[in-house]
């Protein structure tokens, strides 16, 4: 079971939802991360959500042209999310996903990384670097104080990736040790 779903219980959506729902309407930018995978990639390009939650990121990257579909093991999220009918939504379990499908980009916006079960993070990352088409991204964000930069770097070359970039932020600031957010952006060789 993942971490998520452990502290959750499964039954966050509706109050996580909302909660960016209300930011939105108080005039916050809550598209910081669709913003930053968006200016990677052509419009039109297949994109990923891994741990797609409510659909925020993968409903705004679809609002800009992109072909996007949402994964989440959260059945509570993904009845938010399916508000969307842009997105096409998908219940699995990132460590053992198996779309079938390649896409050019993969986003884990969100924590993915430190919600994941216990020890499934480097075949999340495999899997993950499994689904992307020659050339494309895998892209992810978290808190530096609940995962370090030096470990996620090691599952990323396991999964047979090249680094691209780290920022500090979904804004683009450049990466610095001790920041409290990492994104980091790899592709496939």
């Amino acid at each position: 079971m993942s971490k998520w779903l452990e502290t959750t219980g499964g039954q966050r959506g509706p109050a996580y939802a909302e909660r960016f729902r209300a930011l939105a309407a108080q005039g916050m930018d809550v598209h910081g991360e669709a913003e930053r995978v968006a200016a990677l990639l052509p419009s039109g390009g297949r994109i990923l959500d891994a741990g797609c939650g409510t659909g925020r990121v993968a409903g705004e990257l679809a609002r800009r042209g992109f072909e996007v579909v949402g994964v989440d093991n959260d059945r509570s999220m993904l009845d938010e999310a399916r508000r969307d009918p842009a997105v096409r939504w998908a219940e699995e379990d990132l460590a053992a996903l198996d779309l079938g499908e390649i896409f050019d980009l993969v986003v884990c916006a969100g924590n993915v990384m430190v919600f994941l079960a216990e020890d499934s993070e480097p075949e999340v990352v495999r899997r993950l670097a499994g689904h992307l088409a020659p050339g494309g991204l895998l892209v992810a964000g978290w808190d530096t104080a609940r995962l370090g930069l030096t470990t996620y770097d090691g599952w990323a070359r396991a999964a047979g990736l090249v680094q691209v970039a780290r920022y500090a932020t979904w804004d683009g600031d450049p990466w610095q040790p001790g920041a409290d957010w990492c994104v980091a952006v790899d592709r496939t060789s």
